[in-house]
């Protein structure tokens, strides 16, 4: 399975899009258990939620208002790292090549989260 991740969008919703459609393909293939299934549900709820409230954060009340939900992104973003690293450290080689490409992917969009929080307190 290719990713759309290698060509990174500069634009932050499609990225954000592209990052969550990204796990959403990649939870398809990895091997059903117990485990998987869990950390599966909970990555592709904080997947999705790194781009839905970066959009919020764009249709903001305020600067208060956008801080608030780009923190929320960056919290998701980090949530998502956590669920794609336990997926890649208890499962075969292969499913963690392809997740280490996306666990990348969600430790970039922190970067740049904690770098729009920096710049716009």
């Amino acid at each position: 399975m290719t990713t759309d991740l290698i060509t990174k969008p500069y634009d932050l919703e499609e990225r954000t899009f592209q990052f969550a459609k990204s796990v959403a393909l990649f939870i398809k293939n990895i091997p059903r258990n117990i485990s998987n299934n869990e950390y599966s549900l909970q990555l592709v709820r904080s997947s999705g939620s790194v781009g839905a409230n970066y959009i919020e954060a764009n249709e903001n009340l305020g600067k208060k208002d956008f801080l608030m939900r780009i923190k929320i992104s960056r919290k998701e973003a980090k949530e998502s790292s956590f669920w794609l690293r336990l997926i890649i450290e208890t499962n075969d080689e292969v499913t963690a090549k392809e997740g280490h490409k996306i666990f990348k992917e969600s430790e970039e969009l922190k970067k740049i989260l904690s770098s729009i929080i920096v710049k716009s307190q």
